[in-house]
């Protein structure tokens, strides 16, 4: 089904998202966790797309496993980086031969060990032209990026919102933001994007946090920030992992119920491939239903 026409018929919507791994033993471990994740009826998940061609060929294998073998609706991600335009029109007829319909057309970033962004030579430069050759050559749900923090790579929040109704213009159906710790961050993006004549379905995604070091390393890479309390919560809890777990657990519990009952279309989950976090979240948000107290939708 449709990502797009699934956002259209219920509220929420929740999803999560893994990246392919990079070996068999990695691919086994995954398998695993999504046949457990699938007792929580997701209403799709996707898949991430490996810059520099380490796990490029994994993600339509992987996501044609959920689509086929698991029955789980499934969104294949693509990004520009280190393809021809010529390939990435391959690969997305091998994603429609899956019987996959839905693609999240990003940029990507630079490769590992890279810090700037260079096109294929034969290659597209930005999301808005990806989306723009699956629109004009597929029928696809296509959904992607936007940034409540803006964009590393944007000199502003008006030049940002700019290129975000340029996507929607080229075919987005759908928006999934980046990763966020404070709630007023998206709402307000989201009164922005209105007035900027964005009126596709912002999905929050939401990462919950696991790891100190990690998180701080993944923020600052994507330009995210973390509010001063948590940060200052985090650290006191650096040296315990398992109390790190429970912070992040109950923040993004915390988190996800504000977002739902202040109208949002649903909660993307970052999982970073584990289990346990994203689970015990959706279990309590689903418990405390609180999108049954929304006044409005955004």
């Amino acid at each position: 089904m449709r990502i797009a026409e699934i956002l259209e018929q219920q509220r929420p919507v929740f999803s999560f998202e893994f990246f392919p791994p990079k070996t068999d033993d990695g691919q086994r471990t995954l398998e695993g966790t999504l046949a457990v994740l699938k007792d929580d009826q997701p209403d799709y998940v996707s898949v991430t797309y490996g810059a520099g061609g380490t796990t490029r060929a994994r993600t339509v294998e992987i996501t044609k496993w959920i689509k086929q073998d698991l029955g789980i609706e499934a969104m294949a991600h693509l990004s520009c980086v280190g393809e021809p335009k010529e390939r990435l029109t391959e690969i997305l007829a091998e994603v429609r031969s899956a019987g996959i319909q839905n693609v999240l057309a990003l940029r990507g970033d630079p490769p590992r060990g890279q810090t700037d962004w260079t096109p294929h030579p034969g290659g597209l430069s930005y999301s808005v032209e990806l989306i723009r050759l699956i629109d004009d050559r597929f029928d696809f749900s296509i959904g992607a990026a936007c940034f409540p923090e803006v964009h590393p790579d944007a000199p502003d929040r008006t030049s940002d919102l700019s290129y975000a109704r340029e996507k929607v213009e080229a075919g987005a159906s759908f928006l999934i933001t980046q990763l966020f710790f404070d709630n007023e961050l998206y709402f307000d993006f989201v009164d922005d994007a209105r007035t900027a004549g964005i009126n596709v379905p912002i999905v929050p995604g939401i990462m919950p946090i696991t790891n100190v070091n990690q998180i701080k390393k993944i923020t600052g890479m994507c330009g995210a920030t973390i509010p001063e309390e948590l940060e200052r919560e985090l650290d006191g809890r650096a040296d315990d992992p398992e109390a790190v777990a429970e912070l992040g657990v109950a923040y993004a519990t915390l988190q996800c119920s504000d977002l739902l009952a202040r109208g949002a279309p649903g909660i993307h989950f970052y999982t970073l491939n584990r289990s346990p976090a994203t689970r015990a979240i959706l279990a309590a948000v689903r418990a405390a239903h609180p999108w049954t107290r929304a006044k409005a939708t955004v």
